[in-house]
């Protein structure tokens, strides 16, 4: 069985080609340009991401997740959401592949169906990585006043926790 999606690169990269050909275009030098300025974007933000990783591994190794759940279970509980989703709202602003680690242990302990499985689904559903996105998407334009986007997206992170626990129990429970 032929399967479509595996042809859909190689017949854009094929239309943007015959595109440049047809406008009289160097493809080729065209192509090497825009990998410069990607790389010259990627030196540009790599020390905002290596300072972003090192942040996550300081909080993994120094069991601050766990002494940051300790504070926030009782928080936690007033508003529906879960003790053991509370490492996931801890890191999901952070790492998006902290809080799929810790996703993927809830639904491996207690299953997608559990109330728990059913607030961390929501919540890995309807939250960003915010400080991720900031510092790639700011750091590639040179943003550097970054205080009203990340007081903004983390409200936004912390009604959409806030929401899933309510809306997990309102309507599955």
């Amino acid at each position: 069985m032929i399967n479509f999606s595996d042809y859909i690169l190689p017949i854009f990269v094929s239309i943007i080609v015959v595109f440049g050909l047809f406008k009289r275009v160097d493809v080729f030098s065209t192509f090497v340009e825009g990998a410069k300025t990607g790389f010259n974007v990627f030196l540009s933000i790599l020390p905002s991401l290596t300072a972003l990783f090192l942040a996550v591994q300081m909080l993994k190794t120094s069991q601050g997740i766990d002494i940051l759940t300790f504070i926030l279970s009782p928080i936690g509980k007033l508003l529906n959401i879960p003790e053991e989703v509370l490492p996931m709202c801890i890191l999901s602003p952070i790492s998006g592949g902290g809080s799929l680690t810790v996703f993927e242990s809830i639904i491996s302990e207690y299953g997608a169906d559990s109330y728990v499985g059913r607030v961390a689904s929501v919540m890995m559903g309807s939250t960003e990585t915010t400080f991720y996105a900031i510092t790639v998407y700011f750091g590639a334009v040179g943003i550097k006043k970054i205080r009203h986007t990340a007081l903004c997206s983390l409200c936004a992170d912390l009604t959409s926790f806030i929401l899933a626990g309510i809306m997990v129990r309102l309507f599955f429970y």
